[in-house]
């Protein structure tokens, strides 16, 4: 099977932290639950009525950050050619957060990807941009991960 891509136009959005009532109650900002159901759309849509994945799964995040406006035409041109790169949140780990509303879409859970990457850049077209690929498990993974112990002299 091919690897699947998914983008979902705009600026990246990172999971946003529970937030509390007075009464104690926790609850996800509304934000985030609408940024979390334009991505699982935008896996179905990726998906077009296939089942999840099985087995070992590889994923490439992207998060494609606006430039800023505010910055000189000269920095701009930097950031635009990857030579000026994005260290502003959403941090990496709140953005990876956003792909546990993709179980039962993309897989059947987010423990099946094994191998994950992710990558934050600016670009002229903000955008989240997933690739997600399966993994054959005789060849690549068991290749990898199988070391040879070193021999003792």
């Amino acid at each position: 099977m091919t690897s699947i891509v998914i983008e979902l136009a705009g600026e990246p959005k990172g999971k946003g932290r529970l937030r509390h009532t007075r009464t104690g109650r926790a609850y996800t900002p509304a934000s985030t639950r609408s940024y979390q159901t334009a991505l699982a759309w935008a896996a179905q849509v990726a998906m077009r009525g296939r089942r999840p994945l099985e087995g070992p799964l590889q994923l490439l995040v992207r998060a494609c950050l606006p430039i800023p406006t505010s910055w000189s035409k000269k920095r701009q041109r930097l950031a635009a050619a990857n030579e000026v790169k994005p260290t502003v949140r959403p941090d990496f780990d709140n953005i990876t957060k956003m792909v546990d509303g993709l179980n039962g879409i993309i897989w059947r859970d987010d423990s099946q990807v094994v191998d994950a990457r992710i990558v934050k850049l600016y670009s002229e077209r903000p955008r989240l941009e997933l690739t997600i690929t399966p993994i054959a498990e005789a060849t690549d993974t068991v290749e990898h991960t199988q070391q040879k112990e070193p021999v003792a002299a």
